[in-house]
């Protein structure tokens, strides 16, 4: 989509946002993931697209798939990387290179609950993120291509779920016949 169709998009939204605030309080689209054997998912989007995920054979995957890490940390990236394309088109700058790479640093022991000595849980997610962007326009001087980057954070959704502090609400369902088939 040429730059301008997303600035008339956004823009479009944008005013009837305005016009009805409430509108843009939504559920967000559900991802349902399955288990696929040993330490394989399988998520299938609206759209049809498969993802699956596996962890590293040292820890009893089978290497076969991206981790579940990787996949947040690609979340961010994506998500910076189309939030700033957003905000580039709506100030009719023309990019020629966008890319964001998303890097953490974690300790394995929080994952497979390895205390630490004196018996404090290890952290499961990641201790540190960083996101580095990098972003080229034509004619377009270094610092508003930063101040355009650096304006963006606020309004990417994956980095503001990682950024606040968010309750993950957990519902449990025993479904029908495990239960009475590991009593056997």
């Amino acid at each position: 989509m040429a730059t301008e169709q997303i600035a008339a998009s956004m823009e479009r939204v944008v005013s009837a946002l305005r016009r009805k605030p409430h509108a843009g309080l939504h559920d967000d689209t559900p991802s349902t993931v399955r288990w696929s054997g040993g330490l394989r998912t399988v998520a299938l989007s609206p759209a049809g697209a498969e993802v699956t995920t596996d962890m590293p054979a040292a820890i009893g995957g089978g290497d076969s798939a991206a981790t579940p890490g990787w996949l947040l940390r690609t979340a961010l990236a994506s998500c910076a990387v189309t939030r700033i394309a957003m905000e580039a088109a709506a100030r009719g700058i023309e990019l020629h290179t966008l890319e964001a790479h998303a890097t953490s640093r974690s300790d394995l022991r929080g994952l497979v609950g390895v205390a630490e000595p004196d018996g404090r849980p290890v952290p499961a997610g990641p201790l540190a993120m960083d996101l580095h962007v990098r972003i080229g326009a034509p004619g377009v001087d270094a610092g508003t291509l930063r101040a355009l980057v650096e304006a963006t954070p606020g309004c990417s959704p994956v980095t503001c779920a990682l950024e606040q502090p968010l309750a993950v609400g957990l519902h449990v369902e025993v479904a029908d016949g495990l239960a009475e088939a590991a009593a056997d």
